[in-house]
């Protein structure tokens, strides 16, 4: 008998699934023994049906696992008759996954609660752009002024600068010909001599 199947679960599968690890648990046995149990009835691995209970079945059936335990619990304090406890598995085993009108209404709230929240953070997001954008064009602005007062300041020096220069050539020639006319007086007093 192959253990390998890879095929798609369906709805008998799950619960036969469910049965057995209910079963199981209200007798006090392990998950891996129902695994390995229905792993040989489906032919497919134990890990396989340990999976599918974790991963889908488990979900569906969270009241008739807390029921089971309740009555593991309830069979070891009483021992409880054959037939009452044959009743009780019935009903945990008939429970079918349904959807809960109240926890959809409540997520249609809180689902509606996001959509408003999402659209107030987009709208503050907006106008905080808006308002980085304005400080942003504010701050190039005051570049701007600054820039042109430098350069402002930047043309007065450079004239300055120029007249300095100036200044500093008319000293150097005015130097010159000073130097020049002492020369030319010790050459003449050198010849009167």
């Amino acid at each position: 008998m192959p253990t390998n199947r890879q095929d798609a679960w369906s709805q008998d599968e799950d619960l036969l699934l469910a049965e057995v690890v209910l079963r199981n648990i209200r007798e006090g046995g392990t998950q891996l023994q129902a695994f390995e149990e229905v792993g040989k009835q489906l032919s497919r691995t134990a890990a396989a049906c340990g999976f599918r209970w974790n991963s889908y079945v488990r979900k569906q059936y969270k009241s008739g696992i807390e029921i089971a335990k309740k009555q593991r619990k309830e069979l070891k304090k009483n021992a409880m008759a054959p037939s009452e406890f044959e009743e009780l598995e019935e009903s945990v085993v008939e429970e079918q996954p349904t959807l809960d009108v109240q926890k959809t209404q409540s997520f249609q709230i809180e689902f509606n609660d996001l959509v408003g929240f999402l659209k107030e953070l987009y709208a503050k997001a907006d106008a905080s752009q808006k308002e980085e954008h304005d400080n942003f064009k504010k701050h190039i602005q005051d570049l701007e002024k600054q820039l042109y007062y430098l350069a402002a300041e930047n043309e007065k020096l450079e004239k300055e600068l120029k007249l300095i220069e100036q200044d500093y050539k008319a000293l150097i020639d005015i130097m010159e010909r000073a130097r020049k006319m002492v020369v030319l007086h010790e050459e003449d007093r050198q010849q009167k001599k």
